[in-house]
Parts: C-alpha cells; structure tokens; sequence
C-alpha cells in the first residue's frame, strides 16, 4: 500500500502537525511515540550527506525506520547537488519501502558555527543559486518530493527571492523558521515574517519557532495562515503537545519507556528524553538526583522506587 506524502496529509486535513528534526532526539521511538499524540508528520535528526553516502556505519547508526514510521521526512545537510542526491538515492529505498515517496528536506535553516564552516546549513542562506542548483540535481534524479527549510533574512526581499528561486526548480513545501540565523531561541519568532512568506508562496508554508502550546499554535494559524506549525522544543518538553495536554501526560513517559527499552535506545538519550519530559514534575532536588543516573538500570530502579513506574510490564 502506497504511503502519503506530507502534501497528500495537507490536502487531507487542510493544517498538520510537524515534529521538528532534532539532532540526537528524532530517532525512532521519539517519532513513534508523538505520533500517538496527534503528530501527523515527523522527521529525522539531520544528516550529513557526505558522511552518510560514505559511510555504511552512519546510515546504520543515524537513521532506522519501520512501517509505522509513516510519513518521515529525512533532513540531509549538504554543501552540493551531488552529495545531497547520492545520499537522497541511497535512503530512498529504506525509507518508502515498495510505494513510499520520500521526503527530502535540504536543511538551510541551521544556524550552528559548525554548519557555517562546513558550508551547509544557514550558510546556504546567503547562496540561493547554489541552493537552485542543488534541488534542481535531486529533482533531476529522483522522483520524490523535495522541499527546504529556511530561516528568514534581516531584509525579506532576500527571502522572497530565495522562495521564488526555490520554487522555480519544483519544491513541494516550505519550513520557515521565523527567526534570522543570529537570532537567538529566546527571542520570539517573527509571525510577521513568516506571513509574508505564505503571501508570497505559491507552494505550502510550515512554520516553525516558540511552539510550546495548542495556544501557540492556534496564534500562529491565526496570525499567518500557514499549512502546518512544527515544533521542536515543545515536543521534547511535552510530545502530547499536538493533543491538547499542557505537560506530558503519565502514560506518555510510560511509552517512552517501553519503546525506548524496546528499540535499545541508548542510555544518553533515554535519560535525556525523559528528563525533558519529567522536568515540569520534578522539584529541584529530584532534577538533581536523576540526573545524575548513569546507566539505563539506574534509570529504571529510580523510576520504579520513587514514581511507582512497573518496569516489568514495560519490558
């Protein structure tokens, strides 16, 4: 049976709900689990491209997927076409299955010193031609929908004409992340901006930045009339977010656990998922203790001693 793209879920449902791609954190079980709260598209971590067409331990060790994992978009940072499409060509086939159109996402929205040295992420910002050349190269060799992330630019003439350009080669969709690349968390996102971009858009706009509530949301739908919010943030705080619940709900932290220890997660991000998930529960003292366990078996002792989680059950 062939799966839906995310264009097939916005012409369904008119507005989705996006799980961002969080390096470390979007893997497996976290995709799983926020899809039983309402998520209707989520994406991978981002992967370097050049490294994972190179490297037979870095596609085992960065991306894995399932026939529940439906739809996920794979985040590939790169510098050139070739790259992004020798990676693109190389995930395909994992990802869709017999039928399943693969989401590639040319990850310009990256503002880390790292991306910008290596010449990908939010450097690409500032190169709309080589961008242009890149999508047209993965157009040119795979039949899969193809989109960017963006973040927004001081001046937006620059990002209207990047969109334009973008849209010119055939991308399917738009992330917009409403702040510029030296722009901090902390500071709000520019709803302002991110309306202009779905203005001036012929293809549908994903917005992204400071969602940490359905009342967040519903300001962003209301103040830009976007296609879709992505949240990244929230959801590690709260991955029943899209659900309506304003802190994770028990049972949530309970599947975390359950396909977590199901899949093999390891024990840095099985402590740290939970420790996002549990920080609006914990006093300042219990924050202290847990984090210091340092295995998975003292995770889950603490867990059954002082919460009264049944590992047993989980197992």
């Amino acid at each position: 049976m062939q799966k839906r793209t995310i264009l097939d879920i916005i012409e369904e449902k008119g507005k989705i709900n996006v799980c961002a791609p969080m390096v470390r954190y979007s893997k497996l079980p976290f995709r799983e689990l926020v899809r039983q709260y309402n998520c209707d598209v989520v994406y991978t971590p981002m992967i370097l491209a050049d490294v994972f067409k190179s490297s037979e331990f870095a596609r085992e060790t960065d991306f894995s997927t399932n026939e529940r994992d439906d739809p996920v978009v794979i985040q590939f940072a790169a510098s050139n076409g070739k790259d992004l499409a020798d990676a693109a060509e190389l995930a395909s086939p994992y990802v869709s299955g017999i039928e399943l159109n693969l989401l590639q996402d040319i990850n310009c929205g990256c503002p880390q010193k790292w991306a910008i040295h290596e010449k990908i992420g939010a450097h690409l910002m500032s190169q709309p031609e080589t961008v242009r050349d890149m999508i047209r190269t993965v157009k040119g060799r795979l039949n899969i929908p193809c989109s960017i992330k963006i973040r927004v630019h001081p001046d937006l003439k620059e990002t209207y004409e990047f969109v334009k350009r973008a849209e010119s080669v055939g991308v399917e969709y738009i992330t917009v992340h409403g702040r510029t690349k030296t722009q901090k968390n902390t500071e709000p996102a520019n709803l302002d901006a991110i309306r202009f971009v779905k203005e001036s858009a012929s293809v549908p706009i994903i917005a992204n930045g400071g969602v940490f509530s359905m009342a967040d949301v519903e300001e962003i739908y209301a103040k830009t009339n976007v296609d879709g919010v992505m949240s990244a943030r929230g959801l590690l705080r709260n991955p029943a977010l899209f659900a309506g619940y304003e802190s994770t709900p028990w049972e949530c932290i309970e599947s975390y656990v359950h396909m977590a220890l199901g899949y093999g997660t390891n024990h840095f991000i099985f402590h740290h998922h939970l420790m996002y998930m549990m920080e609006d529960i914990m006093s300042n003292s219990e924050r202290k203790t847990f984090n210091i366990l340092s295995s998975v078996p003292a995770i889950l002792d603490h867990l059954e001693s002082d919460w009264g989680l049944d590992v047993s059950r989980l197992m």
